[in-house]
């Protein structure tokens, strides 16, 4: 069980293969991770069910970053549209 409380902004996010492929922004309610903005300008969302683990300072997920990046989220799970 992953606790949320340990996810920090500015904590690393490791993918299946331990390359970093993003920052965490911070957590966006209870189930998922913000990140940080990437080169263009966009943050991504992932959900806390990918969590492996946050030990050592750093987070690491259950699949490769390019599995990541493609299954990532641009739109807040709490986004509600009007």
């Amino acid at each position: 069980m992953i606790n949320i409380d340990e996810i920090k902004p500015e904590m690393p996010v490791f993918c299946s293969q331990d390359g970093q492929f993003a920052v965490v922004d911070h957590m966006e309610g209870t189930s998922t991770i913000k990140l940080n903005k990437d080169s263009s300008g966009q943050h991504h969302y992932i959900p806390l069910t990918w969590v492996t683990s946050t030990a050592g300072g750093k987070i690491k997920i259950d699949r490769p970053g390019d599995q990541a990046m493609q299954e990532w989220s641009k739109v807040s799970p709490n986004y509600i549209a009007e």
